[in-house]
């Protein structure tokens, strides 16, 4: 059968994206067929078009984008595994999602329960996949802990202070205006900083009596990683998990030394490299999202045919939450 796509023939901006037809076949071996009526939009997006930014495999152009999407399977491969079937409302994480129709590996698909709707999973399952790598695995968030969120009233800080403030951590969160600042509020945070008006470092040690937070979940990177290393207390963690500001520059390593802190920068990708680790990761998010810990929105969508404006549009920090691309 012919499809829509939406694909690249070189890195560049927006305009590089070209909506074609290309044609799927019957799922092969290990594969199910979905037909999407959700395609996530993220910025990992927006880097691989630039082609900046990994780990994006090094693939012979054209190359379809995105990596999550929702849909209905319409057609299972042999050699699946139980549990899957014709019908089935299922996301999955996999390379080249800007497509209306396509075959994925099955053991990269997860089933959808009742209660999570198609297009809330295809917009919000990598934000929540690594909002659950984040606060679970990465670094385990404790109650009665004070963590610092950047960017909080975007599409990850929003998910990320729900859930860590369901897990007993006292929230603060950063923000670009006054706007946002209401946005942070209802989804989780203790705390808000407009860090264009106010010295969020200061602020961040004010809200913990001096002590500072032991974590920092940074997806702006290089305007504020080094400042939060002085937010950090004593055996502190800054996770750096994206690059909005660009990237972190070299740094001097005796700047952890005093306070024996950690850095990492970590990536979705290898916290669920195996179906055991997806499936579990994405229980965990659904189940916290069934037990009202989390809410999970769609703030934005878009006609699949129209995905160089919803480029334009999260790229010039137009958004706020999730994004989807609709066949």
């Amino acid at each position: 059968m012919r499809t829509q796509a939406i694909r690249i023939q070189a890195h560049g901006g927006p305009e590089v994206l070209e909506q074609v037809e290309v044609e799927v076949g019957d799922p092969g071996p290990g594969e199910v067929r979905i037909r999407q009526s959700a395609i996530g939009l993220n910025f990992a997006d927006i880097y691989q078009r630039r082609g900046s930014h990994g780990p994006h495999a090094v693939t012979a152009f054209p190359v379809v984008l995105g990596a999550q999407g929702a849909g209905t399977i319409d057609a299972i491969g042999p050699e699946v595994e139980a549990g899957l079937h014709v019908g089935q409302s299922v996301a999955y994480f996999h390379p080249g999602a800007y497509q209306a129709v396509r075959n994925i590996p099955a053991h990269r698909v997860v089933p959808l329960p009742a209660g999570v709707s198609e297009e809330v999973a295809g917009a919000t399952l990598l934000r929540g996949l690594t909002a659950e790598y984040l606060l679970r695995r990465l670094y385990p968030v404790a109650p009665g802990e004070a963590v610092l969120v950047h960017a909080a009233a975007g599409g990850m800080g929003v998910i990320l202070s729900q859930w860590a403030r369901a897990l007993g951590a006292t929230v603060i969160g950063t923000v670009g205006s006054e706007a946002k600042m209401a946005i942070a509020r209802a989804h989780g945070c203790h705390h808000v900083i407009d860090y264009r008006r106010e010295d969020f470092v200061a602020r961040t040690l004010e809200c913990t009596g001096g002590q500072g937070v032991s974590v920092v979940y940074d997806a702006v990177g290089k305007d504020v990683f080094l400042p939060s290393l002085d937010c950090l207390k004593p055996l502190g963690m800054a996770i750096n998990y994206g690059t909005a500001s660009g990237d972190v520059e070299a740094f001097d390593l005796q700047r952890l030394h005093a306070k024996s802190l950690s850095v990492s920068r970590p990536t979705l990708r290898t916290f669920i490299a195996t179906a055991a680790d997806l499936r579990r990761g994405a229980a965990a998010l659904f189940d916290a999202v069934l037990g009202g810990q989390v809410t999970l929105e769609v703030g934005h969508r878009y006609p699949l045919a129209e995905a160089r404006r919803a480029h334009e549009e999260l790229e010039s920090r137009a958004t706020t939450g999730a994004a989807v691309l609709i066949p």
